[in-house]
C-alpha cells in the first residue's frame, strides 16, 4: 500500500460510521468500498484519519470538474449568502433564467458530423424545465415527448440505465439490480431493443454490418410489434454508462435519428453521465452527428449539487399547460450558481480537449497493460469516458465479474478508488475528474496495474 498521509480529522471514526451505516442505512443502498470520506480536493479523497485516495470515479461522474474546484466553491458561497431556495414556481430568480439561456447557447446541434455545430441562424430555439435529478430530467422528458406527439409508447435500448424512478427504471434496459426487486409495478408502454455492443456483437461483421443489423432490427418493430403512429420519443445515451461504457458504430444514432424524422418520433439524448466534456465534447451526441429533439442533463451539470435539466425545441413545451412542470427544489439557486460556473469553467480551461488528451493517454496505458494481462478482453472509450472489459478468456469472451472484484479491492488497498459497470459487472469505468493532474493519474493507472497483477 502506497504511504497515504495522515492528517486528522475531528469526528467519527470510519469503523463509526460504518457501523453507524450498517445499523440505519437498507442493504439495498449497495456501497462500493469500504470508505468514509471527510474531505475531498481535486481528485483525492481524504477518510477521518488522513488517508488520500486518489478517485476515479468522480461520485460516479457528478465531478467533471473534481472536488472543491474553487470557481464553484466561490459560486456557492455567493449565492448561499443571497438566498438558498425560494421556488421556481412561485417567484423568479436570475440564476434559473441564466442556467437556461445558457443551455439553449450550448444545446448540440450537429451539422452532419463533419463540424460541431450550424450557423447560429440554424439553431433551434430551445427552453429548459429544471429539475433535481437525471431520473427526475428522464421523467419529464418523456412526459414532454408523450404530451407533444399525443402517442404513448417509448423505445428504449437493452442494456441502457436511465434512473430508478418507475418510468425511468422501465426505461433502463436490464433487470438486474434496479428493476428486479419491481418489476410488478414497472411503468406500461416502454419497448427495449438491442444496442450494438462492438465487442459482443449479435452476429459478427464489420462496424457497418453491425449498424446495418441494428437499425434493421429497428425498423423491423416498426413494422411489426409497434406502429410508427404510435411511438412518441426513442430515448438513448450516447455511450452507455452503467452498461459498461458502451460506444455505438459512429452512423448508428445518425441512422436512427433518420428513421425518427420519418415518422415524426422524438430522439432523446439522456447525457446524465456523458455531458459536459466526458467524452471529450460538451456533449457525447456531438461525435454521431446528431441532433436531439430533447436533451436530459444532470451529474456534473451542477458540479456537486443535485441539478437536472430538459432542454429541447421550444415548440415541445407549448403544449404544456401551467403548472403541468416543476419540482419545488427543481433549479436550486445554489446548484444553478455552480452550474453556470461549470460551463464557464469547461469553456474558459479547455475542458474538453483536456478530456480529449487524458481519454487517449488512458487507452494508451491500458492498451499496453493487456500485452501483459491476458484478462483484459476490450479497452474502448470516447474521451475520458474510458472502460477495460475484464474475461476469463480472450477467446470466448466469458465475463469475469469476480476478477474486477479483486482488482477493485486490490487498487483500493493501493489508494485508488473504483467503479465497475457493465451487464455482467466486469467492466472498470474510469470516471476520472478531468481536472486530475497527470501525474496523479499516472500513479493511479501504475497502482491498477499492481492491483491487475495481484489478482490473477
Amino acid at each position: 500500500m502506497r504511504t497515504l498521509e495522515r492528517t486528522g480529522a475531528a469526528g467519527l471514526s470510519s469503523e463509526d460510521v460504518l457501523r453507524l451505516r450498517g445499523q440505519y442505512v437498507p442493504a439495498g443502498l449497495s456501497v462500493a468500498l469500504p470508505l468514509v470520506v471527510a474531505r475531498a480536493e481535486g481528485s483525492e479523497l481524504i477518510d477521518p484519519d488522513g488517508r488520500r485516495y486518489i478517485d476515479l470515479a468522480s461520485g460516479i461522474g457528478a465531478q467533471n470538474l473534481g472536488h472543491a474546484h474553487p470557481d464553484l466553491v466561490a459560486a456557492a458561497r455567493e449565492q448561499l449568502e443571497r438566498f438558498t431556495h425560494v421556488a421556481a414556481q412561485v417567484v423568479t430568480y436570475e440564476g434559473y433564467v441564466r442556467l437556461a439561456a445558457e443551455l439553449d447557447r450550448i444545446f448540440p446541434v450537429v451539422a452532419g458530423g463533419s463540424a460541431p455545430f450550424h450557423p447560429p441562424a440554424e439553431r433551434p430555439r430551445t427552453k429548459t424545465v429544471l429539475l433535481n435529478s437525471g431520473a427526475e430530467a428522464v421523467e419529464n422528458a418523456l412526459k414532454i415527448a408523450r404530451v407533444a406527439t399525443g402517442r404513448e409508447w417509448v423505445i428504449a435500448f437493452q442494456n441502457s440505465f436511465h434512473g430508478r424512478t418507475y418510468t425511468a427504471m422501465t426505461a433502463t434496459g436490464k433487470t438486474k439490480n434496479s428493476r428486479f426487486p419491481f418489476m410488478r409495478t414497472t411503468a406500461p408502454s416502454i419497448a427495449h431493443l438491442p444496442y450494438p455492443y462492438p465487442y459482443r456483437p449479435l452476429v459478427g461483421g464489420t462496424e457497418e454490418q453491425l449498424t446495418d443489423l441494428h437499425v434493421r432490427l429497428f425498423e423491423q418493430v416498426l413494422e411489426t410489434n409497434l406502429a410508427p403512429e404510435h411511438v412518441a420519443a426513442v430515448i438513448a445515451e450516447p455511450v452507455q454508462g452503467e452498461g459498461g461504457f458502451v460506444v455505438p458504430p459512429r452512423a448508428f444514432f445518425r441512422r436512427i435519428k433518420e428513421i425518427c424524422e420519418r415518422h415524426g418520433i422524438f430522439f432523446i439524448a439522456d447525457e446524465v453521465q456523458t455531458g459536459f466534456a466526458r467524452t471529450g465534447r460538451m456533449f457525447g451526441i456531438e461525435h454521431f452527428g446528431v441532433t436531439p429533439d430533447l436533451l436530459v442533463t444532470s451529474k456534473s451539470l451542477g458540479g456537486g449539487f443535485p441539478l437536472g435539466a430538459v432542454t429541447g425545441r421550444a415548440e415541445l413545451f407549448d403544449g404544456l399547460g401551467k403548472g403541468s412542470l416543476g419540482a419545488t427544489f427543481g433549479g436550486h439557486p445554489v446548484a444553478c450558481a455552480t452550474a453556470l460556473a461549470t460551463i464557464r469553467v469547461i469553456e474558459r480551461d479547455g475542458i474538453c480537449e483536456r478530456s480529449e488528451r487524458l481519454g487517449a493517454h488512458m487507452q494508451e496505458r491500458f492498451r499496453e497493460m493487456a500485452t501483459r494481462h491476458a484478462s483484459i478482453g476490450d479497452v474502448r472509450g470516447l474521451g475520458s469516458m474510458v472502460a477495460v472489459e475484464f474475461v476469463e478468456d480472450r477467446r470466448t469472451k466469458k465475463p469475469a465479474a469476480a476478477l474486477y472484484e479483486r482488482i477493485q479491492a486490490e487498487a483500493f488497498e493501493r489508494g485508488v478508488v473504483l467503479v465497475r459497470a457493465g451487464l455482467y459487472g466486469n467492466v472498470l469505468r474510469v470516471l476520472a475528474p478531468l481536472t486530475i493532474p497527470e501525474a496523479i493519474l499516472d500513479q493511479a493507472l501504475d497502482q491498477i496495474d499492481e492491483a491487475i497483477a495481484a489478482s490473477g
